[in-house]
């Protein structure tokens, strides 16, 4: 068939021409057919996923049926545009219970989003103009660097290493790029790596922001899931955080609302203002009920609590599995990831180059899927959102992971 005009219509940056005939798999894609060839050469060995990113529970019963009841009122069908005043009120009485945050003004410094994926696209559709940096932490969540390379930007990566905590050196950004950085994407506790920001580090980053007119973005998606004797720590409870940034939060991972796409930004006034002005060109609000729904979730913490209770839990158990079979692990202070450095090999068998390579092994040989990241060294990434709907099945499936990986002698470099 002759190829259509169209393909030489798409826009240069999504692929022009060459949209849809890239050959390039990339890895979660990967981990996929690896998954579909594991479970077809073996089809009496189920997969154990420990690479799965969203909450394995459903949303607590109160939120489900504050959205029916709110579902069934008139006054809710319409358009939301910018979001309802209750919602953004209970956004604001939440930060201040759970994180002790004082002074947001609802009206003015709080706007919804139908999510945290695309207000974070929506930051970078407010602030880049072409050859403007966005700074951004990485390993990570690509997607406010994706639509800045889409808006003519650039983005300089800040490597997180296990030397530093996994917390981004600012030190080491070069003068040239600093001068035209606009953007400072970060995102604690972190996605993959599990790592916790301290009060310090946040004074660090609101230095930095005004010494360089950086404007901070906090990516606060896994802030409430805390264990031990880490508390959930808020961007904005820190002197001088509104002058300089926002805050994003979700209620996916605190709530168990992934499919319900609702967030909230958070902080400085102009900042929020002209997210909501971008916003307003790009969706006509998350619908009413949805929002009175997470009216009810954000009122009541002890969800998150509980939710929190279970993923320490399973924590424990995972660390204990790894190290019991190998592995370097140690219990994350926050987030339902953990993050563990790859081996070099296995003896008498393979030799791994990268983490995409060890998470390929991990799936057809063994049955186990994990998620690889090799954008500051090569590490794997464990998730304890699998399904088990008890304690004595997530020791089965603890078990079963030992059984697997027992006779395997892994070397570290």
């Amino acid at each position: 068939m002759q190829e259509s005009y169209i393909q030489n219509l798409f826009a240069e940056r999504i692929g022009g021409s060459k949209f849809g005939k890239d050959t390039v798999l990339y890895k979660f894609e990967k981990i996929k057919r690896a998954r579909r060839e594991a479970q077809a050469k073996r089809p009496d060995f189920p997969i154990i996923d420990m690479g799965v990113g969203e909450p394995d529970w459903m949303a607590d019963g109160l939120v489900i049926d504050r959205l029916h009841k709110e579902a069934l009122k008139l006054e809710n069908r319409d358009y939301a545009d910018n979001g309802i005043d209750a919602f953004k009120l209970a956004a604001a009485t939440y930060l201040q219970k759970v994180y002790g945050v004082k002074d947001i003004n609802p009206n003015t410094e709080i706007n919804h989003s139908i999510g945290s994926k695309p207000a974070l696209a929506m930051m970078a559709q407010a602030f880049i103009n072409p050859g403007d940096v966005c700074l951004m932490t990485v390993p990570g969540y690509p997607i406010m660097g994706t639509m800045a390379n889409w808006l003519g930007g650039t983005v300089h990566k800040l490597p997180l290493v296990a030397d530093n905590n996994f917390l981004p050196d600012f030190s080491k950004i070069p003068a040239d790029i600093l001068e035209k950085a606009k953007l400072l994407y970060i995102n604690y506790p972190n996605n993959p790596t599990g790592a916790v920001a301290t009060k310090e580090f946040f004074e660090q980053v609101i230095e930095f922001a005004k010494k360089n007119s950086l404007i901070v973005v906090q990516d606060a998606a896994y802030a409430a899931l805390t264990f031990d004797d880490y508390k959930p720590l808020s961007f904005l409870s820190l002197e001088g955080a509104k002058d300089v940034g926002v805050e994003i939060h979700s209620l996916s991972k605190a709530f168990n609302m992934t499919g319900w796409r609702l967030g909230f930004v958070a902080g400085n006034e102009k900042i929020v203002k002209a997210f909501a002005t971008v916003k307003d060109n790009n969706d006509s609000g998350q619908f009413k009920a949805i929002q009175l729904a997470g009216c009810e979730a954000l009122a009541h913490t002890e969800i998150t609590e509980k939710t929190a209770q279970k993923y320490s839990s399973r924590h424990n158990l995972l660390a204990e599995t790894l190290n019991s079979v190998g592995f370097k692990a140690t219990k994350p202070k926050a987030s339902f990831y953990l993050y563990c450095q790859i081996p070099k090999c296995v003896k008498g068998g393979p030799e791994f180059a990268n983490a995409e390579e060890f998470s390929q092994w991990m799936i057809l040989e063994h049955s186990i899927s994990t998620v690889p990241w090799d954008d500051a060294g090569s590490f794997v990434r464990f998730s304890v959102t699998y399904k088990a709907d008890s304690e004595k099945e997530e020791l089965e499936i603890m078990e079963e992971i030992k059984r697997r990986l027992g006779k395997v002698e892994f070397v570290f470099g």
